[in-house]
């Protein structure tokens, strides 16, 4: 082979050695790119699900038993109200409580409940309880929760019966909360979000036996008042269970209030 023929031989495979390098360096960039397409991908969507779980904390056991029933000496009482404050005017006044203590009977399709209510304690509970009671609101709702294991709670006061639902505002701090954390039998409380001491609305719930309830971020939980009579009436219900046997759901045979008489 001449000279010439050789050096041009050396020059045609010196071309391809370059362009198989240069298909070879794109198809590495090619692949740089799919796999950052598929991290960010994978990123986006783990955002989202830690979003999706943040949405739902509320469901935590410190909050309302509406999808996942809490279990254990974990549970805690509380309501996740429908709607944030809709006007600071709409809570009632503290002073209403009179910072006296107030009486009257909380009548259950199963019995009467007789009731002390401490408005010199929990001004604005006693108030928010009071103002409700002589509203009518309380009629006719269902107690949606019963927690038989860890805590021993009935819980009321909400017109939907989901755990959700309240009079249309919010309202706090927590008020006269336990420093043990010990709620004894026939405690009347304020449920609320867990960790949120300004959630408060109109759910509350009766301790039926001596119960420690661990407080939270928040604190505890706003005691304003005690069952007098009738506590066997709460007791009755406990003792039949909750719904399909769980030992935090609705009541097995509905509870509901028939009147609160206040005075």
């Amino acid at each position: 082979m001449s000279s010439k023929r050789e050096r041009e031989y050396e020059r045609r495979r010196f071309e391809k050695w370059q362009a198989r390098q240069a298909e070879a360096a794109q198809h590495r960039r090619r692949q740089r790119v799919v796999a950052g397409v598929v991290v960010g991908a994978l990123v986006l969507v783990i955002g989202v699900v830690a979003v999706v779980v943040a949405s739902n904390d509320d469901d935590s056991p410190a909050a309302a038993y509406t999808t996942e029933p809490a279990t254990g000496a974990t549970q805690q009482p509380a309501a996740t109200p429908a709607a944030a404050p809709t006007n600071s005017a709409d809570v009632p006044d503290p002073a209403l409580a009179e910072g006296r203590t107030w009486t009257g009977d909380l009548t259950l399709g199963s019995g009467t409940l007789g009731i002390e209510l401490d408005g010199a304690a929990a001004p604005q509970a006693v108030a928010n309880f009071v103002t409700l009671a002589q509203d009518g609101f309380f009629d006719g709702t269902k107690c949606h929760r019963l927690v038989t294991d860890g805590i021993h709670v009935l819980q009321c006061g909400d017109p939907e019966a989901t755990g959700m639902g309240g009079p249309g505002y919010t309202w706090g701090p927590i008020e006269n909360a336990p420093g043990d954390d010990v709620y004894p039998a026939g405690t009347i409380a304020m449920a609320r979000q867990g960790g949120n001491g300004s959630s408060m609305g109109s759910q509350f719930f009766i301790v039926y036996d001596d119960s420690t309830i661990p407080s939270d971020d928040a604190g505890g939980y706003t005691v304003f008042g005690k069952v007098t009579s009738g506590l066997d009436v709460v007791e009755a219900i406990a003792d039949a269970g909750a719904k399909e046997g769980v030992t935090d759901g609705p009541p097995a045979s509905d509870v509901i209030i028939e009147g609160v008489k206040i005075k």
